[in-house]
């Protein structure tokens, strides 16, 4: 059995609680550190380990194991100067994955700067994710591998029902990639199916390609 992942959470407010909720859902041990007893309260039954601490003081986190951490997430508000010194008290105590909610992109690029491994703007993802999703609803899902290529998940156009791989020749016609076929109803996934394979009504298609593929892809959907 593989050992339990401990992540920390710097920053109990309304992101940092829902991150907590969901690391505990998963199964993982969540470390909670926050100046606000009340935050820490609110949410101490889904923490490992509850701390009332202020994060932006080396003192308070010298103590913790960041460097054994399977990651340490850092939110702390809107002024970006309490981030910058979580992080770079973070990284001086040797935590290896430090992901922190950004406030403007010039935060993200000092963040960057400190050798962070990802900086996120939840508000910004969510709209362009909902955004996508409104403007092609078929679109189930979508994953960067790299700057240049994409995983895309989408529902089978009734255009393309009851016709073969071979025939819809998408890999000439779009530049992508099949790589599987998924029935959500029974739950069976087909993996790289041949041209012969029908695409069936309720289908999803597992595709990967270049951006620009999967845009057009997606533009005809």
């Amino acid at each position: 059995m593989p050992p339990v992942k401990h992540f920390y959470i710097l920053g109990l407010g309304s992101f940092g609680g829902a991150l907590a909720k969901r690391l505990k859902k998963n199964g993982c041990r969540v470390t909670g550190v926050d100046s606000s007893r009340e935050n820490v309260e609110e949410i101490k039954d889904d923490l490992y380990e509850a701390i009332i601490a202020d994060a932006t003081e080396y003192e308070s986190l010298q103590h913790l194991n960041l460097k054994e951490a399977n990651g340490v997430f850092i939110s702390m508000g809107e002024d970006i100067t309490p981030s910058l010194l979580a992080t770079l008290h973070a990284k001086e105590l040797g935590a290896k994955r430090i992901i922190v909610k950004g406030v403007t992109k010039d935060h993200g690029k000092l963040l960057k700067s400190l050798g962070v491994e990802r900086v996120i703007f939840p508000e910004a993802e969510i709209a362009e994710t909902l955004a996508d999703r409104m403007t092609w609803p078929n679109i189930i899902d979508f994953l960067p591998i790299d700057p240049e290529y994409s995983f895309m998940e989408v529902a089978v156009p009734d255009e393309m029902v009851g016709k073969s791989l071979m025939n819809l020749n998408l890999r000439q016609q779009y530049g992508v990639w099949v790589v599987g076929v998924k029935d959500p109803m029974t739950g069976k996934l087909a993996m790289f199916p041949d041209g012969g394979y029908s695409l069936g009504l309720d289908q999803l298609l597992l595709v990967v390609g270049k951006q620009s593929s999967l845009e057009q892809l997606r533009n005809q959907t």
